[in-house]
């Protein structure tokens, strides 16, 4: 089964002891049995040289509006087809997801027809309902609640309810402990909006693709979780 994995990081998070070296990245997908990967880091543009001749591997602009307007580079790296949406960070980065300095962001973003994966499951920032602020605000954008609500059964309930809500909401599963919840997000909100994400290296990939496999799905559903979900959200495919 090919695997797509929406959720990955490359380079270095000291704060976190948590690293995956450069050229380390190619042979972690191969490893991992991931055919394709949206990658991220602070360092946008190392991200950018990093995945540039690995087949696969795609880039989310990692935007921190709180540095200063991101739109005019972001609008610049999503020229490039190795770019395929956003990556925001309320709680890293400490800023709440509907404050008006992110609306621009999301605005180009519609304007792509590409989505923001948006860490989902701490307080204050990252919560879901603060999340479902800028989601209700924006109905034609695409947004992704990574983690779909990480490891509080409250908040994954939430996110679970916040994508039945809104149609332009997908839930991502990595550091999401519960295989259950995983098959309730199918049952609830459907296979197109549920997709497999690693979190790796914060997260082993064999064991967040193992948590997946173990949800109970359909054959058909866990092809779309995943695989087709992810590649059609991201690359139209």
């Amino acid at each position: 089964m090919p695997i797509t994995d929406a959720h990955m990081h490359v380079g270095d998070f000291p704060t976190f002891g948590v690293r995956l070296d450069e050229d380390r990245l190619a042979p972690y997908l191969a490893e991992n049995g991931i055919d394709a990967a949206m990658v991220f880091h602070q360092d946008n543009a190392m991200v950018r040289r990093v995945i540039q001749d690995i087949p696969g591997a795609y880039g989310l602009y990692w935007a921190n509006p709180k540095l200063g307007d991101p739109v005019p580079e972001l609008r610049e790296y999503l020229e490039d087809p190795k770019f395929r949406g956003v990556k925001l960070h309320p709680l890293m980065d400490g800023f709440h997801p509907d404050d008006p300095m992110v609306w621009p962001i999301i605005e180009v973003l519609i304007e792509h027809d590409l989505p923001a994966l948006i860490h989902c499951g701490h307080p204050i920032f990252s919560l879901p309902w603060s999340i479902e602020e800028l989601i209700a605000r924006y109905e034609d954008a695409k947004i992704i609640l990574g983690h779909m609500g990480h490891g509080n059964v409250i908040y994954i309930d939430a996110s679970i309810g916040v994508a039945q809500r809104h149609p332009n909401v997908w839930l991502e599963t990595s550091g999401m402990p519960m295989s259950v919840k995983i098959l309730e997000a199918v049952q609830k909100v459907g296979a197109d909006r549920v997709m497999y994400g690693s979190d790796g290296p914060w997260h082993e990939p064999r064991v967040e693709q193992l948590k997946v496999q173990l949800a109970g799905l359909s054959p058909e559903d866990l092809d779309a979780v995943m695989h087709g979900t992810a590649q059609r959200l991201f690359l139209g495919v």
